[in-house]
């Protein structure tokens, strides 16, 4: 199989070649200004990227994990804390829980979303639960009315994990701007991605953004002066003016992976997969288009072999993961995020597929799929 036939899980050198006199330029531009570090491009970032979300503030940092944990840490969050987020999602989620000595609660998710049940995570609720972490998986907004009422009737923070779903929307909000904060990615894999790590926490709260500067500046406000041990999370600029590209192509690039959506949506109806869910009033992002489907792994390796590189993402739940094998989980004890772990597979899907390619994957995996029902 020649590169040339190969359909690509993501093609960021064709991605690079759109855009590549303007990024090009953006980096000539922090080379010759000599400033690196906490600079005009990471200031001008943080309100573009505020605006975009919506949100007062937003605060650049080095990672997405860090963005979790500094907000987490930011939100008062410590050790003996109880963290309510979902079993069905990156670990990073639960790191940030475990970095400050509080205890992630694992809960199941919906099985049409995938995103945090609210009735699930109510059910978990203790006298030391102080967060609702839920995630935006996979481009898709977690159920933000039912969890933000739940929050509120027991006094909780909610916290969005929305790595995967900057500009997506629910009830008219962009992710990240409903609850004290939203915590973002740019690894390069995202629908806005640095070259490199890079991350980012929207807030409407000004306490709790002038304190995660802190934390992510050595604990200190001005130079050489530090209120508290904080912490080296400081997104460069190089970075930053990359991001700032990318960004001005953000709703372009989303418009087309929807497209990309509805054709796989139009071309795989009536097959045994179920298709990704789009709830009346949210506006999927499509980081990833996630199906469910019957015989999972035989059919990813046939994809595969046929040229067709699909993703297998979280094929083991976080509570059934060794790192937190000391919290005492069963198999079985989460059934839809064991479940999906099974059964989810992610197919090619970003802005620079052609139709073509699109109706390539429709055709392969009807085709396979007609195969598996005959054996």
């Amino acid at each position: 199989m020649t590169a040339e036939t190969t359909i690509p899980p993501l093609d960021l050198q064709a991605e690079y070649g759109e855009i590549r006199g303007e990024v090009d330029a953006a980096i000539a531009r922090v080379l010759a200004s000599g400033a690196f570090i906490l600079g005009s491009e990471g200031e001008a970032l943080e309100a573009e990227v505020a605006a975009y979300c919506g949100c007062r503030h937003a605060v650049a940092l080095a990672s997405g994990t860090d963005a979790l944990h500094l907000a987490l840490r930011a939100a008062g969050i410590g050790p003996g804390d109880e963290i309510i987020l979902p079993a069905f999602t990156f670990i990073a989620t639960a790191e940030a829980v475990s970095y400050l000595g509080a205890r992630p609660v694992f809960c199941d998710v919906d099985p049409r979303t995938f995103t945090l049940d609210p009735k699930r995570a109510e059910e978990a609720i203790t006298t030391r639960t102080r967060a609702l972490l839920p995630v935006h998986l996979y481009g898709l907004p977690a159920d933000l009315e039912g969890l933000g009422a739940l929050a509120a009737r027991h006094g909780l923070a909610l916290i969005e994990d929305a790595a995967q779903a900057i500009g997506a929307e629910r009830g008219g909000r962009r992710a990240g701007s409903a609850g004290l904060a939203g915590c973002l990615s740019f690894y390069p894999t995202k629908n806005l991605g640095a070259y490199g790590d890079a991350g980012m926490v929207v807030t409407n709260d000004t306490a709790l953004a002038g304190r995660i500067r802190q934390l992510r500046n050595h604990g200190g406000q001005g130079r050489y002066r530090h209120e508290e041990v904080g912490f080296n999370s400081r997104l460069d600029e190089l970075q930053a003016a990359v991001l700032r590209v990318k960004l001005r192509h953000l709703d372009r690039w989303t418009a087309r992976r929807r497209q990309i959506a509805a054709a796989y949506t139009t071309g795989l109806a009536g097959t045994p997969l179920t298709l990704p869910a789009e709830p009346a009033g949210c506006r999927h992002v499509y980081h990833q288009y996630a199906v469910r489907a019957p015989g999972r792994d035989r059919l990813h390796e046939a994809l595969n072999a046929s040229g067709i590189r699909t993703m297998i993402y979280y094929p083991v739940p976080l509570h059934r993961q060794t790192a937190y094998a000391a919290l005492g989980y069963a198999e079985g004890s989460l059934p839809e995020s064991e479940r999906a772990a099974r059964e989810v597979l992610s197919l090619p899907c970003y802005p620079q597929m052609t139709d073509a390619q699109a109706g390539r994957v429709c055709g392969t995996l009807a085709a396979l799929l007609r195969e598996e029902r005959g054996r």
